[in-house]
């Protein structure tokens, strides 16, 4: 990759500033304070429900493994971006290596694309469940399981990898400064020494098209999902078959909330400052919010998560006695 500079061509750059929430530097170490809470929470959260998950053997159903993968996906999610964010807030130079941005925009965008595949599969099984309860358990085998997890990821990963490694070979020049706390593909299309709308179109194809297409789908399901449970004869099955459901609608519109927002957004004024408060929420709080909402509306993962800290706490217990 090469980097010019307008003002000395033979000055080496030796990476991108990324100014993150510009402020004074105490409202800098109090951004750390609480981005780094908000980061231990969402490890905490997300957490105990992979722990939960394995550990409880009423839990191994495709439901809940598909949860427990989607809560791995949110921590390392999330952890494409607080940590790089948290040493940002107490740099004084703000950089960010040119490898260091690449693979912070491979694995952030790669990340959201394999959890807007999981949001899909997991109404599929939901679609399953609920209007074809008879065939569910011959459909969604262990197998199928493990098959649609592993395309999740691969799928996901795969998506902008090419983009990216071609977004890497272009040259850069003048400023390198990127407002933002990550390496976002605008920005860095915006700092190449020519323009290439070629590649500008690429990215913003790419990058909706997943959402989009699988944003259909999902509705397209909760629709079919709709008319079976308005189908139901007895008012307890529908609040039921409404309870398996409301958990992932509400992932589902925290985070195509959020997304929808951002590419809707059309003023171009506060563009930057929109995009950096809703890339926020979608890649940092849902994180945060999605254990949240599990543990609440679902009674199983309730009694699994009080079993599980249970557990931890009675362990806990012990050892201290047996220090004394």
């Amino acid at each position: 990759m090469k980097i010019l500079n307008p003002l000395n061509d033979s000055s080496a750059i030796t990476g991108f500033i990324l100014l993150g929430f510009p402020c004074p530097r105490e409202g800098q170490i109090l951004l750390f304070v609480l981005f780094s809470i908000v980061y231990l929470l969402t490890l905490m959260g997300n957490g105990s429900i992979i722990c939960a998950v394995r550990w409880d053997q009423r839990l191994h159903t495709p439901m809940y493994i598909l949860l427990a993968n989607f809560s791995f996906l949110e921590i390392c999610y999330v952890t494409s971006t607080v940590p790089s964010m948290l040493a940002n807030f107490l740099s004084e130079t703000k950089v960010i290596s040119f490898s260091g941005c690449f693979l912070q925009f491979y694995f952030f965008f790669s990340l959201g694309c394999t959890e807007s595949f999981f949001l899909a599969v997991m109404v599929f099984d939901r679609y399953l469940a609920i209007c074809r309860p008879l065939h569910y358990p011959t459909i969604m085998t262990g197998h199928l399981c493990t098959n649609l997890v592993v395309n999740c990821w691969v799928f996901g990963f795969l998506w902008f990898l090419i983009p990216v490694i071609i977004i890497s070979q272009m040259s850069f020049c003048g400023s390198r400064i990127i407002d933002h706390f990550l390496c976002d593909p605008g920005p860095l299309l915006a700092l190449t020494c020519k323009r290439a709308p070629m590649m500008e179109l690429l990215f913003s194809t790419l990058n909706p098209l997943p959402l989009i297409i699988l944003f259909l789908f999902i509705m397209g399901s909760y629709i079919l999902i709709l008319r079976a449970v308005l189908r139901v004869p007895s008012a307890a099955g529908k609040r039921k078959a409404f309870s398996t459901c409301g958990s992932h609608l509400a992932v589902v519109s925290l985070f195509y909330g959020s997304v929808l927002v951002m590419y809707g957004s059309l003023s171009s004024q506060k563009e930057d400052g929109m995009q950096k408060i809703v890339t926020l929420f979608y890649s940092v709080m849902t994180p945060l919010l999605n254990p949240v909402i599990y543990s609440l509306r679902n009674k199983d993962m309730k009694r699994a998560l009080q079993k599980f800290l249970g557990i931890q706490k009675t362990v806990l217990i012990k050892k201290t006695l047996e220090q004394y």
